[in-house]
């Protein structure tokens, strides 16, 4: 795995045309079960329908979308409208902005009930995002494996096992460059809620 530390709690993958930051304990484990307990009770859970290569289906997990506007977010041919943002996302997206100095205006919420729940190969890089768009992700509950490879260049490929209360960064150029997935796992039987951090 191309990893390498650059500080205590701060892991920089070392991987061309990328700045990724892994932040494995951004919250404490205790904080961060607290976290998902309330996250998943309070959400407005949907579960749309997503146009894949031309073709409709239920989208293999549950979502939400919250912001500080109205602004709309479109995706595999999904049209998302935020909801108002609650107090509790309003502190999480205030412990992200400290530690990342930026500012965040709109969360994307997954619920990934079991290992049959998943997000296929993409990027995030839909024009509402704009240019080298910044996204914060917060994991809750169940670790899942985050890979990630290169649109042009096929050996260069990467896994990452995402923790409980862990914070991944990527910025810079990586969406330009590189894609992500969340595949299935036939061994993971409990929910994990990925908080995705972003501006519209």
């Amino acid at each position: 795995m191309n990893l390498f530390a650059s500080e205590e709690n701060e892991i920089h993958l070392d991987l061309p045309q990328a700045d990724i930051v892994y932040y494995p304990s951004f919250i404490s484990s205790e904080k961060a079960s607290e976290y998902y307990n309330r996250i998943l009770s309070e959400t407005e859970w949907q579960h749309d329908d997503i146009k894949v290569y031309g073709k409709v289906y239920k989208q293999p997990r549950l979502s939400a979308l919250y912001g500080l506007n109205n602004d709309p977010y479109t995706y595999s041919g999904l049209t998302m409208l935020p909801k108002i943002f609650t107090p509790l996302l309003r502190e999480l997206k205030n412990k992200i902005e400290k530690i990342s100095e930026l500012t965040f205006n709109t969360v994307l919420i997954n619920q990934y009930r079991d290992g049959n729940d998943s997000v296929g190969w993409h990027s995030d890089d839909e024009k509402e995002l704009g240019k080298n768009p910044v996204i914060a992700s917060l994991t809750f509950g169940a670790e899942r494996y985050f890979h990630l490879k290169h649109k042009t260049n096929k050996v260069l490929r990467n896994k990452l096992l995402l923790e409980h209360g862990s914070l991944l960064l990527m910025k810079g150029e990586t969406q330009h460059y590189w894609q992500h997935q969340i595949p299935k796992s036939k061994v993971i039987q409990s929910p994990r809620i990925n908080l995705t951090f972003r501006v519209i």
